[in-house]
């Protein structure tokens, strides 16, 4: 299941339960119109509330964050299991890797994109 919010230019995608390649793909088309539109500068993927996720579901975050190169927008991973911590590390995604609130990042983000 998915809950997927944006706030003003920034998309907060909630996931929950299990991410496996169906629900995935009705995740995908979502945000990538998103941000095609061209005003998305950010997306938080909460992971507090998954409980599985496949390859399926790497596969979603890192498309996500190819659509998002062209304008330069940045992705966040919020509160990953420790199992899914360690690959999203593997996969050179350490540094995208937060834990807090959705708040907490809204924060970060607000800071970071008003300095530019």
């Amino acid at each position: 299941m998915a809950d997927i919010n944006q706030v003003g230019d920034i998309v907060v995608v909630t996931l929950a339960g299990e991410l496996d390649n169906l629900e995935a793909n009705k995740i995908r088309s979502t945000i990538s119109s998103s941000i095609f539109t061209g005003t998305v500068k950010a997306v938080i993927w909460n992971l507090s509330k998954l409980g599985f996720m496949d390859s399926a579901g790497i596969g979603l975050i890192l498309g996500r964050m190819r659509d998002l190169a062209p304008y330069k927008g940045e992705t966040f991973i919020l509160n990953p299991s420790p199992t899914m911590e360690k690959i999203f590390s593997f996969s050179g995604l350490a540094s995208t890797i937060r834990h807090g609130t959705v708040e907490s990042v809204l924060g970060e983000i607000g800071g970071v994109l008003h300095e530019k």
